[in-house]
């Protein structure tokens, strides 16, 4: 039961805005080079195997100078639905250049949602989301992408090396070992 999360049932009218705002959105980004770089989901032409090749490849070679390597892996539970929307809304206005009515538009996307569970003809109570994007919705990923795209700078102002795929976050770092000379 603890894994279960709200899916919103969205209208097929509007999944296509999702899709076009996503296709209008990830153009500007990508024209304007704003797209975390060290991020592989839900990203044209990268994918989980980006995310392992580059990781592997920075280990191996920190292993071959001969120096100690580290990595440790975090997996956010329910990250999707963590997301803070006044974070998130600040996030897109200062870091990415997103203002006025394409500002407005996120805020009316983000604002108004309300979930509840229902089991046959049973309804619970309904509740009101203050967090959160919405489960199976088109955008909902690279929102989340976006939020968590400082994440990368945080972890590289304290020396070390992270990739992110989605909710997955790798972090890891070397360290030159000098071994005392044999006689």
């Amino acid at each position: 039961m603890s894994s279960y999360r709200p899916i919103s049932n969205l209208p097929v009218l509007s999944k296509l805005l999702e899709r076009l705002v996503v296709r209008q959105l990830m153009e500007y980004l990508s024209s304007a080079d704003l797209l975390p770089s060290l991020q592989s989901g839900f990203r044209p032409r990268h994918s989980t195997e980006t995310a392992v090749l580059r990781v592997l490849s920075d280990i191996l070679q920190a292993v071959d100078r001969g120096d100690l390597a580290a990595l440790i892996l975090l997996d956010l539970s329910a990250a999707f639905d963590t997301v803070d929307h006044p974070i998130l809304l600040q996030r897109l206005q200062t870091t990415f250049g997103v203002h006025d009515v394409a500002h407005r538009w996120f805020q009316s996307y983000l604002s108004g949602r309300y979930q509840y569970v229902r089991r046959g003809s049973i309804k619970s109570a309904i509740s009101s989301l203050i967090c959160g994007v919405p489960q199976g919705s088109v955008l909902g990923p690279i929102l989340f992408v976006l939020y968590t795209a400082d994440l990368i700078s945080l972890i590289e102002s304290h020396g070390l090396f992270p990739h992110l795929y989605a909710d997955d976050t790798q972090v890891y770092g070397s360290y030159a070992v000098s071994l005392p000379f044999a006689s």
